[in-house]
């Protein structure tokens, strides 16, 4: 079925050249600039035969970021595998490099709060709107403790009916 594809699409005038794989599976193409054999001017395309076509299957890295960007038109020429495999390391070096960084900075936070240096951060649990009046009460009061002419929000809430 692909020979017969292929033969069409040489025939009808729209050509694509593979240009590259990534290591996920996905397959990169170009179409060049061309006229069909009704001398209609096709512009050059650049396409990406996904190697889990179906949208479900979808997750978000599944186009690494050089291909992404060759396929937009960001860049000119498709990337190399050397340059890839330079990418991914680098990026693996900024994420040890992060994990670091936020661990000497939790130990630097012990280390100022041990020392008293910095108060230790609150933890309060608020119930209710600050502007009703039973804020930080335990429970709500059954009678109404608000006029017809404000509004507090929580202020009262209705008896459970008997």
């Amino acid at each position: 079925m692909s020979r017969i594809a292929g033969l069409l699409r040489r025939t009808f005038g729209i050509v694509r050249d593979h240009v590259g794989t990534d290591t996920l599976g996905n397959k990169y193409y170009i179409i060049p600039e061309q006229k069909t054999w009704t001398g209609r001017l096709v512009r050059a395309k650049r396409i990406v035969e996904a190697a889990n076509p179906d949208e479900f299957q979808y997750t978000e890295g599944s186009i690494p970021m050089e291909w992404d960007a060759w396929i937009r038109g960001r860049r000119k020429e498709p990337p190399s595998i050397e340059e890839l495999l330079k990418n991914e390391s680098y990026r693996e070096q900024i994420k040890l490099k992060a994990k670091e960084v936020e661990e000497k900075d939790l130990a630097l936070q012990a280390k100022e709060y041990e020392e008293g240096l910095v108060a230790t951060p609150a933890r309060t649990l608020a119930k209710g709107h600050a502007a009703s009046t039973s804020f930080g009460k335990e429970e709500l009061s059954e009678d109404p403790t608000s006029t017809a002419n404000t509004f507090e929000p929580g202020s009262w809430m209705p008896s459970p009916k008997k």
